[in-house]
């Protein structure tokens, strides 16, 4: 592949640093441990008859979970990006790509991403960051990344805090919902807003909705800390100490949940930012998320081997599908059902 770009760089860093570092929230986690599903001692109800299957997008899935954006653009992402791919397709679950920026830089690393040959049914999100529109970015960089894996829809990543963080991150943020709203009305697939980690608000996700926008992907608080993987990674105590001071900033992802869809009830929806199991999963269902993305558990997994792989799905299908027949709902939508669902008092 020969040597590295500055970007092919960042990447591999990201890798080690999320890898090998402590860079989870500390203080901060995602919300959902302040609710609970009630039990049902009499389900009425076959285990084998719990349907996990949802559509999103369009697109049919045999589960609600997304693998969610992680990595591309090295040796040791494609072999992660593949094997998660793989996963996707067996499983029937949706699957996006780290940001796709290092391949447009470097069209050489193109086949990091190109997952779509062993993922030919999945529902696949390209991803590039949305700073980069004002940094020359526009219709056809987003039409490239979207070709290179044939994806359903593009993720437009929003990471402020990140670039803050980031030694020499792109800062400048202004102007960007006309930019979105543009590519939203000319490019061939639906994009959906991300965030990295610290969370969406009602009121943000509204402004991004109406811009066109057609899905949320709250990202929130309480899982891997992008400042702390900058402060990991920074090259000077300056920055060091901006990560370590923001590295528990953000919304909460059950806040980020409840807030965007009361002010939305029919915004297709995804919670992601500090999901670790099943259970977690079924109560983000349950605040009102149609799809639950998990990244951190899937990258140790896929790191480790594509049989690891095979047991974290086994175990968060066992877990979602436990907490659906202990708590008397045999279909996703029915977690939503008045009193399943309740917040523990502390």
């Amino acid at each position: 592949m020969g040597s590295f770009s500055e970007t092919q760089a960042r990447k591999a860093d990201h890798l080690r640093v999320c890898l090998e570092e402590s860079v989870q929230f500390r203080q901060v986690a995602n919300g959902l441990e302040r609710y609970r599903l009630r039990h049902c001692c009499l389900p009425e109800l076959n285990y084998a008859e719990v349907d996990v299957a949802t559509d999103f997008l369009g697109k049919s899935l045999a589960a609600p979970l997304l693998i969610s954006s992680m990595t591309g653009g090295t040796e040791q992402a494609k072999l992660i990006n593949f094997r998660l791919a793989e996963i996707a397709q067996y499983y029937g679950l949706a699957m996006g790509v780290g940001s796709q920026r290092v391949s447009v830089e470097n069209p050489e690393v193109m086949d990091t991403f190109a997952i779509r040959t062993v993922a030919p049914d999945a529902l696949l999100f390209a991803n590039l960051g949305v700073v980069q529109l004002n940094y020359g970015y526009g219709l056809d960089e987003c039409r490239r990344v979207i070709d290179a894996i044939a994806a359903d829809a593009l993720i437009l990543h929003l990471n402020p805090l990140q670039e803050a963080v980031q030694t020499g991150g792109d800062k400048n943020f202004a102007g960007l919902l006309d930019k979105i709203a543009t590519l939203c009305d000319q490019l061939p697939v639906p994009v959906i807003a991300k965030e990295v980690g610290n969370g969406i608000s009602a009121e943000m996700a509204q402004k991004l909705t109406v811009a066109g926008v057609a899905a949320i992907d709250v990202a929130g608080a309480g899982g891997t800390s992008w400042a702390l993987v900058e402060s990991e990674r920074a090259q000077d105590a300056r920055q060091q100490r901006l990560g370590q001071t923001f590295a528990d900033w953000g919304i909460p992802t059950a806040e980020c949940v409840t807030t965007i869809r009361q002010a939305a009830p029919t915004l297709p929806l995804i919670a992601s930012g500090g999901l670790r199991n099943g259970l977690d999963g079924a109560k983000a269902i349950a605040l009102g998320a149609d799809l639950v993305g998990l990244a951190f558990p899937f990258l140790q997994a896929a790191n480790e081997s594509i049989d690891a792989l095979h047991t974290l799905v086994d175990v968060l299908l066992a877990e979602l599908k436990t907490a659906m027949f202990c708590s008397g709902c045999a279909r996703l939508a029915e977690l939503r059902s008045p009193h399943v669902l309740q917040p523990i008092i502390s």
